[in-house]
């Protein structure tokens, strides 16, 4: 399964987008919230039900003792977005200031969500949250860097407007140069479409020189709901946008398997012990919510 990370010029509905991805899947699924300017859903959909005893930013410590205690503390700070625990959350920071202690931590973290992708069948979407750049290159500490080059699908989230196209033409040839030299090639990249402006999908990818993934509708009852929590609107289930989400998970799983991956080196063997953690909280409980 592909590990996709998602990315904006400015805010464009990135964490609504992949919350949209993560709950539409048919498969089970687990959203990495990497932001370096610090998570939003534990305070939005999670409603402050998951302190800030549990996610990211814990990795960074364990990830110096070595790859057993990270696949250890990756197992043991994710909550479930379901009863079921097939669709999970590794919640984001809770202060931007953090951002820097996860420096070292990107390239494990990348191994960990492979080995969750490939050999515990997840679809894996990272919020890797706005892009920084510093005299053209992605920024070291306020971009997820290592992430985005190690992802199979990087999606810029764009809306069909001129002011959103503007802002994305900004950052492109920047993020297209940087996964040419340090990922697994330009194109990794696409879009991802938030059917809010005039412009369609083959305008924007025109306009951009960047193919259109997929795109989701601008339901902005549903999109409020995933950001800020509270009560789902009436028809949550049915909704246009966890609808056309479910379509776009396929969508980008055809985009993924089309491409020649660079063959990486297989993670460490220590990390396997993720699916042994995995199955114990799914038999004993663990974090949920939902």
């Amino acid at each position: 399964m592909p590990v996709t990370a998602l990315v904006s010029a400015k805010s464009c509905g990135v964490t609504a987008a992949a919350l949209a991805l993560t709950l539409a899947s048919k498969r089970p699924s687990l959203l990495a919230e990497c932001d370096p300017a610090g998570g939003t859903i534990r305070a939005g959909l999670l409603g402050g039900q998951v302190n800030a005893g549990f996610g990211l930013y814990h990795l960074a410590r364990a990830e110096r003792t070595g790859p057993e205690a990270l696949a250890n503390a990756f197992a043991s700070h994710l909550c479930h977005l379901d009863q079921a625990g097939h669709r999970k959350l590794l919640p984001g920071l809770t202060d931007p200031a953090q951002a820097a202690a996860l420096a070292r931590t990107w390239p494990a973290l990348a191994d960990v969500l492979h080995v969750m992708a490939q050999q515990a069948s997840h679809d894996v979407y990272i919020d890797a949250g706005r892009l920084a750049l510093e005299a053209g290159h992605l920024h070291p500490t306020l971009t997820p860097a290592p992430l985005l080059y190690r992802a199979d699908m990087v999606l810029l989230v764009v809306r069909g407007t001129e002011q959103s196209l503007a802002l994305a033409r900004h950052v492109i040839p920047s993020l297209r140069t940087a996964l040419q030299e340090n990922g697994s090639s330009a194109n990794a990249l696409g879009l991802l479409l938030i059917e809010d402006g005039p412009f369609r999908a083959h305008q924007v990818g025109e306009s951009l020189q960047t193919p259109v993934i997929a795109a989701l509708p601008h339901d902005q009852d549903v999109a409020h709901y995933l950001t800020a929590g509270g009560h789902p609107p009436r028809g949550y289930g049915r909704s246009a946008l966890l609808r056309y989400a479910r379509t776009a998970t396929e969508q980008i799983e055809v985009a993924a398997s089309r491409r020649q991956f660079q063959q990486y080196a297989p993670p460490a063997p220590q990390l396997a012990g993720i699916l042994q953690r995995l199955n114990q909280q799914h038999t004993e409980g663990g974090v949920k919510h939902g």
